[in-house]
């Protein structure tokens, strides 16, 4: 059991998906921040000094020891906007990868040509000799 489980988790694919989720998390982080950073408060400013984190509705306000129960639209709405920027940068790059690909097999159709016969070559270099001479 040991060894199938060494077999699975050292398979090439379980490795990559494992970079895949690391670095997958560091680029969200990233996306975070450059959403809460720097769009939010341009967004901000563009809507007169809108925190969006602030953007809320008080269901039951607080009293006391209770904490209010609201709902905070602000967080969502800043959420949607890190998840768009992810899935347009998951977009270009599979985008990216698919044009790769794609000139690869384009290359890969071009290398494959059968090479011409020595003498289907020279009976069409005599072709090209007699129409130039007519």
């Amino acid at each position: 059991m040991l060894k199938d489980f060494k077999e699975f988790a050292f398979k090439g694919n379980v490795l990559d998906m494992a970079i895949g989720v690391i670095i997958g998390g560091a680029f969200g982080k990233i996306v975070t921040s450059l959403v809460n950073d720097l769009i939010m408060p341009i967004i901000s400013i563009l809507t007169g000094g809108l925190n969006f984190t602030d953007l809320k509705y008080v269901i039951t306000p607080a009293h006391g020891d209770v904490a209010e129960n609201a709902i905070a639209y602000g967080s969502f709405i800043q959420n949607v906007v890190d998840f768009l920027i992810i899935a347009f940068c998951i977009f270009l790059f599979v985008k990216l990868i698919e044009k790769t690909k794609r000139k690869d097999k384009e290359d890969a159709k071009v290398e494959e040509a059968p090479a011409k016969a020595d003498d289907v070559v020279l009976l069409e270099e005599i072709r090209d000799l007699l129409k130039a001479k007519n």
